[in-house]
């Protein structure tokens, strides 16, 4: 028997399913998290232990769900050897193929499956402005965003619904990226980051929570999306507002190689993910009418630093 309240989350104990859980438990929805640790749901979320590559003993929880979400990733904030690269491709394409076995596999099986993907399958390109139209790029980061998206399609059965995430950098409270750069900040090195044009296509957790819900209980959206706010900055931009927020109004910059040098030994992290980046908008999402609650930089980081605070 279908169960139109239960959403089951793939990746529901990372700090963004915990995020998703929490919102839609609060407009009544029952959320159950696929996690490859026990004990570790988000709180007001059932679990369900899975191996995130085969079809073993949490089937059934999708069997009359009325959504499946996939957040699954392993994160690439990390230095990219050859072997994390292939964990970060692997980590996204089997969980998704495993969901989509599931799918086929249960008697009744969830009407929409909202899939996460990412930004930067767009690449790199320093001045373009990319919606859900525009040339997908070259690297790492797009080959993964290609194969991510391609196994959401070719996986689940025929009639199930797809709504595809691009989504760009979450802002939100639960750690990140964003409290990297806070501590930055904090320190006084919130300066431009490399020669600080490359784009920085960002959006709020809330507003991230709330396009999975419309995606979960609006029949006419299907398809790719962009999951980013309207505006995008660069990333001279993204620090000053950060260190008006953080009431810091010096930022030392941090050229290139610097960055290049302290990424690798010091953050242990890419320093391309600093140095390069993409200017995306939401134009699907705008043409169905979706309203942002923080449609603005400025606004986000006052009411996301201010609650942790």
């Amino acid at each position: 028997m279908a169960d139109k309240r239960r959403i089951v989350i793939a990746g529901g104990s990372g700090t963004l399913g915990s995020s998703l859980s929490q919102h839609l438990a609060s407009l009544g929805f029952e959320c159950v998290a696929l996690t490859r640790r026990d004990a570790s749901a988000p709180p007001g979320a059932g679990s369900c232990l899975w191996d995130g590559r085969t079809v073993a003993g949490w089937a059934d929880a999708l069997d009359g769900a009325a959504a499946l979400v996939n957040l699954c990733g392993r994160s690439v904030d990390c230095v990219k050897t050859p072997d994390r690269c292939d964990e970060i491709l692997r980590s996204r394409v089997e969980p998704t193929r495993a969901l989509g076995a599931a799918l086929r596999a249960v008697g009744s099986p969830p009407p929409i499956w909202v899939q996460m993907s990412t930004a930067h399958i767009y690449g790199d390109p320093p001045h373009d402005v990319c919606d859900e139209g525009s040339s997908l790029g070259y690297g790492l980061a797009p080959t993964v965003g290609r194969a991510w998206e391609q196994a959401c399609a070719e996986s689940g059965p025929t009639g199930v619904r797809r709504v595809i995430l691009r989504t760009g950098f979450v802002l939100g409270r639960g750690g990140g990226a964003l409290r990297r750069l806070t501590g930055l900040a904090r320190w006084g090195l919130g300066g431009r980051i490399g020669h600080g044009r490359q784009g920085m296509s960002w959006i709020h957790e809330r507003d991230f929570n709330r396009i999975c819900e419309s995606a979960i209980t609006q029949a006419s959206i299907t398809g790719v999306y962009n999951a980013t706010a309207p505006n995008p900055v660069s990333n001279a931009e993204f620090m000053r507002s950060l260190r008006l927020a953080l009431r810091r109004p010096i930022g030392l910059p941090s050229p290139a190689w610097l960055v290049a040098i302290g990424a690798r030994l010091i953050l242990r992290t890419d320093p391309e993910l600093a140095l390069y980046g993409r200017y995306c908008v939401p134009r699907r999402l705008l043409d169905h009418g979706f309203v942002f609650d923080f449609p603005e930089l400025d606004a986000a980081l006052r009411d996301l630093i201010r609650r942790r605070e």
